[in-house]
């Protein structure tokens, strides 16, 4: 069982309204947008816990996917598989326009992202993965 927190308002539940047509007998318990404030926040939790997925798919974007599920963890309180999915569901929503598969054949989709979304992705491509290069360097 899926459960699908993440995304712009409406975004992951079209996503999963497609995979379950595309995969019959796809099971989602649950789906909840990214977009909460700290009382709703609450509630997602609660909803997560309740619906006990075997598998959390969370697409708040780096980094805040990773930096929720480091914070809420503990309290979510349940054993299941998370993945962290970035633009996961907008892909599927149809919402975001996936590279052509030439450049994801070669690895290149980020590069077709930050052409096509420079403000956003600058930061993330640019700086982000040099520093990670740069300490693993310096780690070496």
């Amino acid at each position: 069982t899926f459960y699908f927190f993440g995304g712009a308002p409406g975004v992951a539940a079209t996503a999963a309204r497609k995979m379950m047509k595309k995969y019959p007998g796809l099971k989602i318990v649950g789906v909840h947008n990214g977009y909460f404030d700290e009382k709703e926040e609450k509630k997602i939790i609660q909803d997560i816990k309740k619906k006990a997925p075997s598998i959390l798919l969370v697409g708040l974007g780096a980094p805040k996917q990773e930096k929720w599920i480091y914070s809420n963890w503990q309290k979510l309180n349940i054993h299941c598989h998370v993945g962290t999915i970035g633009a996961v569901f907008d892909f599927f929503a149809g919402t975001t326009e996936r590279a052509p598969l030439w450049w994801q054949q070669h690895s290149l989709e980020w590069l077709y992202r930050l052409i096509k979304e420079p403000k956003r992705m600058w930061h993330r491509y640019i700086i982000g993965n040099t520093l990670f290069i740069w300490n693993i360097f310096r780690e070496m």
